[in-house]
C-alpha cells in the first residue's frame, strides 16, 4: 500500500511544488476526519502551518483545494490504468485491466479513494465542473480507442461510451465504496479475477 504523500509527489514531483503537497497532503487529513463542510480554509492552514495567503495562491478557495485533490486522484488513476492498457492484447485483456487497475489504485490508495468517493458530487456542482466532465470524456475515449481494436468490440457498437464505463465498472466500484465505508472487510484486490469475469459476463448479454 502507498502513502498520499507518494501520489502527491509522483504527480508534483518539483522541489518548489513542496508547500503545495504539503498543503493537500493536511487538507486531505482534515477532509477524512471532519468531512468536506465542517473543514475551514484555517483548519488547513493550521494543520499545514502555512499562511492563507499561500492557500489562496495556490488554490484560489477551499473548493479549488477539493478540486485538486479530485484530480490528484483521477490523474493518478489515470497513470495506472495506462500502464495496465497499454499491455493489452485482446477485449477482454481491456476489460481486465480496466477492473485490475481499479481494484488495485483503491486498495494501494484507500485514503484519496474515500476522499474521491466523498468530494466527487461536490466539485460537479462547483466551478471546475467542466474540468472534470472534460477529464471523464477523454477517459472514455482513450478507454472506447482501445476497445475499438479488437474485432469482438462489435459486441459494443450499441453501447454509448459513457454507460460502458459503468458497465464495466459498476459492480467493482460497488464492491470497492462498501470496503471502503467498511461494510465489508475483504480487500477488493482479493476479488478482482472474480469482478473482472462478472464485467466479462455482463457484456456478452448485451
Amino acid at each position: 500500500m502507498q502513502t498520499a504523500q507518494q501520489l502527491l509527489e509522483r504527480l508534483y514531483p518539483q522541489r518548489r511544488s513542496l508547500l503545495k503537497r504539503q498543503i493537500l497532503l493536511d487538507a486531505l487529513s482534515c477532509f477524512l476526519e471532519y468531512g468536506l463542510d465542517a473543514t475551514s480554509i484555517e483548519m488547513i492552514r493550521d494543520k499545514s502551518e502555512s499562511s492563507v495567503g499561500a492557500i489562496y495562491h495556490h488554490f484560489k478557495n477551499k473548493e479549488g483545494i477539493i478540486a485538486a485533490l479530485v484530480f490528484a486522484a483521477l490523474d493518478d488513476q489515470a497513470l495506472l490504468r495506462d500502464q495496465y492498457l497499454d499491455n493489452t492484447q485482446s477485449l477482454k485483456e481491456v476489460l481486465n485491466a480496466l477492473i485490475y487497475s481499479y481494484v488495485d489504485w483503491v486498495a494501494d490508495q484507500p485514503h484519496f479513494a474515500k476522499f474521491l468517493m466523498l468530494a466527487h458530487f461536490n466539485v460537479m456542482q462547483s466551478e471546475y465542473r467542466p474540468l472534470l466532465n472534460e477529464k471523464n470524456k477523454l477517459r472514455n475515449q482513450k478507454i472506447v480507442s482501445y476497445m475499438s481494436t479488437y474485432s469482438d468490440a462489435k459486441l459494443l457498437k450499441s453501447v454509448p461510451p459513457e454507460l460502458m464505463i459503468s458497465l464495466v465498472i459498476g459492480a467493482t466500484e460497488s464492491y470497492c465504496r462498501a470496503w471502503l465505508s467498511e461494510k465489508v472487510l475483504t480487500n477488493p484486490n482479493v476479488y478482482r479475477e472474480n469482478l473482472a469475469q462478472a464485467a466479462w459476463d455482463s457484456l456478452q448479454n448485451l
